[in-house]
Order: C-alpha cells, then sequence, then structure tokens
C-alpha cells in the first residue's frame, strides 16, 4: 500500500514508538517549547493523531534556561506491564528524567530523576522483568559510545555499574540507542554521523545483552548520503525506532529533514516510515532503496482521523498543536468570548525568558496563515520564527504596520505604513519565500513584502535543532486581542 512522507510534518524529530494491541504510540522531541514532548496516536502507522503532550506541568519541564534548542532531547516511549513509560533528557535543567502514566491521554507522573550524565536515554525491558538503561556515554579517556547500565524503574536507582557496551561503526556522535530482543538475539541500533547530512543509522547484535555487540556487515542500515549529489529532497535520515506492527511486518520509524533548495531546510527534521525486512538476522530498510515521498508497504489496515480544522477560534480551548517558548507567564494570555488578549510578559521575541507568544508548527513548503487583531496598545502581530535570531515579524505598532525582519545581528524594517482599529494579517509561503500581507478582511489584502525561507533555515543559524513555527505575540508594552487564527496547508493532499 503506498503512503506519503513525512507521516508526520514539520518540526518533530528524534521520533520514538510503541505499540499496545493494535494501537501505536508515537513520541518526539520538543526543545524549548512547552507544553513538552508531543505525543500521537494511530491504527496504521501512517495516519497521525496528536492527543497531547507528555510533559504539561512547570513540576515535569522547567524551561526557564533552555533556549530554543535547549530543553527536551530525545525521548522514548515503552509499554511495560499495563504502564507507559517516557525516558527523556532535559539538557537545560535536572538532566535524565522518566515519567510514567497508565492513559498516554491524560496526565502522566512527576519526574524520576536519574544520576546518569550524556543524553539520548532509552529503556529495555528484558523477558525475566529486568529493565536496562542506554544511553550515550564518554570512557576515561573521551571516547563517546553507548553505555548501559540495570535500573530501577520505581526510583531511578543504578542496580548495576555503567559498561560501555557499543562505539558504533566509526561515525561521529553515537547515540539515540534503542536495544530490543528479536527472536532471542539482542540487538543496539543507534544513530551516527550527527543531525545532520551525515546522519545515519547503524545496528549491532549480541546472544547477552551485556554483549559483545557484533556490527551489522552492511552498516549503515539507514542513509541517504549517497544521494547528496543527486539533490534527492530528503536528508539527514537517523534517530530511528523498531516496531512490528502485530501483523509480522516490521517498519522503521527516523527523523529526516526536507529540502527547500540547495542545502536549505526550515521545517525542521521531521518524521517518516519505512518498512523493514530481515535477512540473515539483519534487518534492512526498505529493500535497500533511498527514503522518497511516495513509499509503498504492507501496511495495517487504514485508519484515518478527522484534519485539525483550518480555523482557530481562540474564544475556545487550544487544540495541542499550539505552543509557547518556554514556560508561559499565564496572566499574558487571557481567553474570553472575543478570542485571546495578549499581553507583553518583559520579554520580546529576540530576548531571553517566556516572550508573549503562542505558535504552531509550519508542516509544509506551501502554507497559508492568517489572523485578526484588536489592536490596545504597543506591539502585536503575526511572526515566522525559527529563533531568537532569525524571525519575520508583521505587526501593528501604535497606528503603523511594519514589517520587521531578524537575521543574525542584523535587524530593520522593511515595510511600514499607518494603519488604525482592527488588522487582518497574513503570510503565504512557498519553498524559498514568505510574503506578508494585511488588510481589513481576509479577501482585501495589501502586500508588506517578503522574506527568504534560507534565511530562517537551520543552516542560516548557529547549532540548532527545531523547524519555523508560525504564531501570533505582543511585546514592548503590547496588548491586543486576536480572534482567530487560519492554518492551511497548500502542499501534498492529506498531510
Amino acid at each position: 500500500m503506498k503512503y506519503q512522507n513525512p507521516i508526520i510534518p514539520g518540526f518533530h524529530p528524534d521520533p520514538s514508538v510503541c505499540r499496545v494491541g493494535k494501537d501505536f504510540y508515537l513520541v518526539t522531541s520538543s526543545f524549548g517549547y512547552f507544553p513538552g514532548i508531543p505525543i500521537f496516536y494511530s491504527q496504521d502507522l501512517v495516519h497521525w493523531e496528536q492527543i497531547g503532550h507528555v510533559l504539561t506541568r512547570r513540576s515535569q519541564l522547567d524551561l526557564g534556561k533552555a533556549g530554543v534548542s535547549g530543553g527536551i532531547y530525545a525521548p522514548t516511549i515503552r509499554y511495560y506491564d499495563g504502564l507507559f513509560w517516557v525516558i527523556v533528557t532535559n539538557v537545560s535543567s535536572g538532566g535524565n528524567f522518566m515519567v510514567h502514566a497508565e492513559d498516554p491521554r491524560g496526565a502522566w507522573s512527576d519526574p524520576v530523576w536519574i544520576d546518569q550524565g550524556g543524553i539520548d536515554p532509552s529503556l529495555f525491558f528484558d523477558d525475566d522483568g529486568s529493565v536496562f538503561y542506554t544511553g550515550t556515554h564518554f570512557t576515561d579517556d573521551g571516547l563517546q559510545g553507548i553505555g548501559m547500565f540495570q535500573i530501577d524503574i520505581r526510583t531511578g536507582e543504578k542496580l548495576s555499574g555503567v559498561k560501555m557496551i557499543w562505539h558504533g561503526n566509526g561515525g561521529r556522535c553515537p547515540e539515540g540507542p534503542h536495544l530490543y530482543k528479536i527472536g532471542g538475539v539482542y540487538y543496539l541500533m543507534i544513530a551516527e554521523g550527527g543531525t545532520e547530512y551525515g546522519h545515519c543509522e547503524t545496528i549491532a547484535r549480541s546472544d547477552s545483552v551485556w554483549g559483545p555487540y557484533e556490527s551489522c556487515p552492511h552498516n549503515p542500515i539507514l542513509s541517504q548520503n549517497r544521494l547528496m549529489k543527486e539533490n534527492c529532497e530528503i536528508q539527514g535520515v537517523g534517530h530511528a525506532d523498531l516496531i512490528e506492527d502485530g501483523l509480522g511486518n516490521w517498519w522503521m520509524v527516523f527523523l529526516g529533514h526536507r529540502l527547500s533548495e540547495l542545502y536549505f531546510h526550515h521545517l525542521g527534521r521531521e518524521t517518516f516510515l519505512a518498512p523493514v525486512t530481515w535477512v540473515n538476522g539483519w534487518p534492512v530498510v526498505n529493500a535497500g532503496e533511498p527514503i522518497l515521498g511516495e513509499m509503498d508497504g504492507p501496511l495495517p489496515p487504514e485508519k484515518r482521523f478527522p484534519q485539525t480544522p483550518r480555523r482557530c477560534d481562540f474564544a475556545k480551548p487550544l487544540g495541542p498543536e499550539w505552543n509557547w517558548l518556554r514556560n508561559p507567564d499565564d496572566k499574558c494570555y487571557v481567553r474570553d468570548d472575543k478570542g485571546i488578549l495578549l499581553s507583553d510578559s518583559g520579554t520580546t521575541l529576540s530576548g531571553e525568558g517566556s516572550p508573549t507568544f503562542l505558535g504552531r508548527r509550519q508542516e509544509q513548503f506551501d502554507m497559508r496563515c492568517m489572523t485578526r487583531l484588536e489592536p490596545e496598545q504597543g506591539e502585536a502581530g503575526l511572526t515566522v520564527f525559527y529563533d531568537a535570531e532569525h524571525h519575520y515579524d508583521l505587526l501593528l505598532q501604535d497606528g503603523e504596520i511594519q514589517l520587521r525582519k531578524q537575521v543574525g545581528d542584523i535587524a530593520f524594517t522593511a515595510y511600514r505604513a499607518p494603519w488604525h482599529g482592527p488588522c487582518v494579517l497574513s503570510v503565504r509561503a512557498d519553498r524559498k519565500h514568505y510574503a506578508f500581507f494585511y488588510g481589513d478582511s481576509d479577501e482585501n489584502q495589501i502586500s508588506a513584502g517578503t522574506g527568504l525561507t534560507s534565511l530562517v533555515s537551520t543552516e542560516a543559524t548557529p547549532i540548532s535543532f527545531t523547524g519555523v513555527y508560525i504564531g501570533i505575540f505582543a511585546q514592548n508594552h503590547g496588548r491586543a486581542r486576536f480572534n482567530w487564527f487560519e492554518y492551511e496547508n497548500l502542499g501534498i493532499a492529506g498531510l
């Protein structure tokens, strides 16, 4: 059966998946955004519904000191003995921890912290009830690899010493480990090459959980590196998880990114799917063929979900697609029967702390966003936001419409015109450009200028791991009521 990649578009990296009967649950990284760790539900591995977030309380997720690309790295989700477990790293506050829940749609526990450094933790539940932690680890001489120890999942206590079990296949940054037991054999799968264009997935196996682990003779088992010269749209694949679908078929979920042009990408790392077969006891991904936008495989019976409504009425509760940057100040977001009133938190989009910002991921290159606001004072508007140094802002400021651009250390106003009263702001995107408009209605719109997608791309920033958000904001004594927000994908049908 044919399906479209990515299966979860927009900034959704580091996917991890588990199965309970006919139901699949998947989580991804969220970095400096709140709530943390979006969680998705599916019955066919292709169509996914976001059912909430794992980390929804400040007691679970402190992002006060997090950069946009700080915070939550690489969660793993597993199901064991009636409970869902998620283990993850908050690189900005506290390190590695676990949470659990009986119902993944409900409230998850407070963190159980683990006295162990490194990132990308994962849990493995063996047949005898033993539980093992794997994650990045360094030897005394600084060599990185994958370390493992037995753990008490209720307390986080180490039940053994830490043992380095594999250094990988020779690529840089061996990370993102997942351990499996398949046919009585232990398999350790990891990411290598750094989460960039050289990213890939490798695997090793052993008859003992403690090793030694034998590297697969055809590593890497997942890579698009040889396709770089062919300008293949999908690049940087890796950080994967394996799943058996209950029908005897194996699959791999993994991150990758889609190029907008040349070597630029701005949507972030997304979640992809590929079929897996087993040959001589080793996994073969997509029969060794490249990962493409249209794929084929023996999928479970199709189960679609209603699409997220195009228009969000801010007078009603927000859907799970919405995020704040770091921990929000609730007093700055007041909902009434006319929409949501945003008030300046004292921090701007280009500053630290939590600006008054409410956003959702850009999911496709071709899209349109629109919002109506009733300004009261200061600055408020619509933003195309990558990070504090890379964003385009279409805003109202005390009787004037402005298009501002922040690109690195260059900040300037590209357009300004007088405007009083309510206004409808909009942005239309294709692969290379954002086009900004404003007017008194969604039909009557005036052009305010354009911006290049390449300047809000990962490659235009320092080391970063996120993707573009489209959001609303208030800053510099700003106060405005936003009545509604529309987001329309104009790309692949069904995504």
